[in-house]
């Protein structure tokens, strides 16, 4: 569904406003009705009444006639007051929608300047950039570029821009924090293949003081949620892929997300796809299967599509700082799963950042990221719907025959289907995780890449499931 067939969120108040007003104002001509019905009413009861009345049942008659003339007038004044105070209301409510479209995306007015570059004067943030796509058949996906100090984001854009199949229905906006100039110049080089915005805030963040080290956290989140919310409140895009600035992507980097981007609109079990997987070293990947795709608890990151849906439900809570973490908590997950691949469709060659290298030496530089081009757009992806996938992969996983480490590792297995290593507790999953190289870390309790506790990788030709006993329920957010 293109960005264009939605309507603001400013369009549906207005509507709405406009309804209720239409509903008083058929209230009011009821009312008015009324009284003329009344009056004529009474016209005719007094100029024909009939000739052998009693001058006492007259009385009596004008009497009931004058307490409901009272009554209507009292009643009349009364529905005046509600139509006047649910005009208020809506006026007010005009007012304030009018407001927020003005400040939603950049800010309070006090705080919506920048420093212009090299002359120490300030300038009123541009507004959002605006992009047309009515000839585009199927989604228009944006592509967000988050970048710093980092000249070397140049790697990244030149294959965005390499392998993109159309400018138009994959436009790429690069949103820089900071005032590194020689970055911003690279940026900039890129002319109209890129739209080159800036986080406005620059002002000090304050942090607790046993985490002053990590303070470049709290920055990074401070411009995701500004940039996010410029992608999909300022810019009204339905979805967007999120890429970092030190990462490179493959051949079928576009094609996949395309391929996908109607699973994550139809499966509301699901609330990301990502490109990344966190135990895609080569020895731990079936090299030949470059598309397949599974579902994870775990949110991977690395290049992840996300829907304005999910965005607005995020928005409203956004963290100070360590959002991935925090989007990895129960609370934000809601057990929502995402969609990652077999071979990485990204792989990381930034060993430096505020992370300080970490895991990149051991684990990270060696990530291999896929050559071969999936056609992902013109095949059957519904197997990852949860209602399907739930019956098939779980059986899947434990109709496997169980294994030990050694066993497995000494090769003493002697055929060569698929295979399930048991654990029943943290320390079982970390001694399993280490022998055969994987990453065993937990965020919230649930380890890197698994689903329903269960982790799929490669060992010398041979599909292993590392999986909870069978039964399996939920995750132990102590095991972190």
């Amino acid at each position: 569904m293109r960005k264009d067939q939605y309507k603001s969120l400013a369009d549906h108040q207005r509507a709405n406003d406009d309804v209720i007003a239409m509903r008083i104002n058929r209230l009011y001509f009821l009312i008015f009705v009324s009284l003329i019905v009344w009056a004529i009413f009474t016209y005719f009861l007094f100029q024909h009444k009939p000739a052998n009345y009693h001058a006492s049942e007259v009385t009596n008659i004008e009497e009931q006639l004058h307490k409901l003339e009272t009554d209507v007038k009292q009643q009349y004044k009364e529905n005046e007051k509600v139509y006047s105070y649910l005009l208020n209301i809506i006026q007010n409510k005009k007012n304030e929608v009018a407001k927020a479209e003005k400040t939603e995306i950049v800010g309070n007015p006090e705080e919506n300047v920048i420093p212009d570059q090299g002359n120490g004067q300030k300038k009123d943030v541009l507004p959002p950039p605006s992009f047309s796509h009515s000839n585009i058949q199927g989604p228009v996906i944006l592509v967000i570029v988050f970048a710093y100090n980092r000249p070397s984001v140049s790697r990244c854009l030149n294959e965005l821009i390499k392998y993109r199949p159309s400018k138009e229905q994959f436009p790429i906006v690069v949103t820089q924090d900071g005032d590194h100039e020689e970055t911003a110049q690279v940026i900039a080089s890129y002319g109209d293949n890129v739209t080159h915005i800036r986080q406005p805030d620059k002002s000090d963040i304050q942090v607790p003081p046993k985490e002053k080290k990590f303070k470049g956290y709290f920055k990074i989140a401070r411009h995701y949620g500004w940039a996010l919310n410029e992608t999909f409140f300022g810019m009204n895009f339905d979805a967007a892929i999120i890429v970092e600035d030190d990462l490179d992507v493959s051949p079928d980097f576009y094609e996949y997300f395309l391929g996908l981007y109607p699973i994550l609109q139809q499966d509301h079990s699901l609330f990301c796809v990502s490109a990344w997987n966190d135990n895609g070293k080569t020895k731990l990947i079936d090299s030949s299967a470059a598309d397949l795709l599974y579902r994870t608890d775990f949110f991977p990151g690395l290049g992840w599509m996300l829907l304005k849906r999910h965005w607005v439900d995020l928005s409203t809570k956004w963290p100070p700082s360590y959002w991935d973490d925090w989007i990895r908590r129960p609370e934000q997950r809601k057990e929502r799963s995402c969609i990652r691949p077999e071979i990485s469709r990204t792989r990381t060659f930034g060993k430096h950042g505020v992370s300080n290298g970490l895991f990149f030496e051991k684990h990270l530089k060696y990530i291999k990221l896929n050559e071969r081009f999936v056609p992902f757009t013109k095949m059957d992806l519904t197997y990852l719907m949860k209602d399907n996938y739930d019956i098939k992969f779980v059986q899947h996983v434990y109709n496997s025959t169980v294994v030990t480490i050694n066993d497995l590792k000494n090769g003493l297995i002697p055929h060569n289907q698929p295979v399930r290593i048991q654990y029943n507790t943290k320390d079982n999953y970390k001694l399993a995780a280490k022998a055969f190289g994987l990453m065993d870390d937990f965020k919230s309790g649930v380890p890197r890449t698994g689903y329903r506790g269960i982790i799929s990788f490669f060992h010398n030709g041979r599909r292993v499931y590392l999986a909870p006993k069978d039964g399996w329920k939920q995750y132990d957010p102590t095991w972190s």
